[in-house]
């Protein structure tokens, strides 16, 4: 079983520097669209700090674990930053990404809308342990590589809109550049503006009598060499966001399904997630668990918001 991590982290590891899809890292971007969006970035005029861990295919040997920390906030009345950092480990591949966000945002009437694009610096390891596998064949510049330590520069575009504070739309473009740092090539000379597609969308339905709030939403994806994607997510929201439940379900790549717990009190914020795939592989692991815990540094504005 060890050999199989080895061989899917080699693989994984090449293609990564290719091609990073980025949202499938953490479940969680359905409630901090940031994740997968950069013009994100201050966008509920409030100061946030989040963090995201993610235990996928728990109690299979050397399974992918995702641990992210960031930070968002408004500068003035139309910037927003973001800082974020992020590590990933798959059998003997580690990955450590390094992103900073930066988003203009302005508002007509009852829209509100902000561009933004994020500078993103990573490094994709694979551990020396690899070399005395008897699969490995000596002199393999892949996996020679992959061991030196990739060093990877890259940049995303983002677009956010909100209408009347309830309907919002997204579009972001990822890995426009894919470079190694050190080379004047880029990793797609070609260009990739169009091969690296997130759009999601979604309504929140206020039902103030009952004082309940219902957020269904969809993610589609489109990224290069790999098969079509959505995302169906549900969200309701209770008693002014003290207990908020929602359920995904992911087709494309296998497809899955997952259920979410949280609240929200005053400035803190938790979730809990727990997904199960219909591959094959599902019947060898405990599924996957990812948690995120959020504070607003704004302070006491008990409303449920996507950034």
């Amino acid at each position: 079983m060890k050999n199989i991590f080895i061989i899917i982290a080699i693989v994984f590891g090449f293609t990564t520097a290719q091609a990073q899809e980025q949202s499938a890292v953490f479940s969680h971007y359905y409630l901090n669209p940031i994740l997968v969006n950069p013009s994100v970035a201050g966008f509920t005029d409030l100061h946030q700090l989040q963090m995201n861990i993610r235990n996928q295919w728990t109690g299979f040997p050397e399974s992918p674990k995702s641990y992210h920390i960031g930070y968002n906030g408004p500068i003035g009345k139309t910037l927003g930053i973001g800082l974020g950092l992020m590590s990933e480990n798959l059998g003997n591949l580690s990955n450590l990404r390094f992103q900073m966000n930066y988003a203009f945002r302005y508002q007509v009437k009852h829209v509100k809308f902000a561009a933004g694009f994020s500078t993103e610096f990573y490094t994709i390891k694979v551990a020396d342990s690899v070399l005395d596998n008897p699969h490995y064949q000596p002199g393999d510049p892949i996996v020679e590589d992959a061991i030196e330590n990739n060093r990877i520069f890259d940049a995303s575009l983002g677009f956010w809109t909100t209408f009347y504070d309830n309907t919002f739309i997204g579009l972001a473009f990822s890995n426009l550049v894919v470079a190694k740092i050190g080379e004047i090539e880029s990793g797609d000379p070609e260009g990739s503006f169009f091969k690296f597609v997130t759009l999601n969308f979604g309504h929140t339905f206020d039902i103030e009598q009952y004082n309940f709030k219902l957020t269904p939403s969809l993610m589609v994806q489109h990224i290069k060499d790999t098969p079509f994607r959505a995302d169906f997510n549900i969200v309701g929201s209770f008693i002014d966001d003290k207990l908020i439940a929602g359920l995904s379900y992911r087709a494309g790549l296998g497809g899955a399904v997952g259920l979410m717990l949280g609240t929200n009190v005053d400035v803190f914020k938790i979730y809990y997630s727990y997904d199960v795939s219909f591959q094959t592989v599902q019947q060898y692991n405990g599924g996957t668990h990812e948690v995120t815990i959020a504070f607003d540094f704004a302070g006491g504005k008990k409303k449920f918001d996507r950034g």
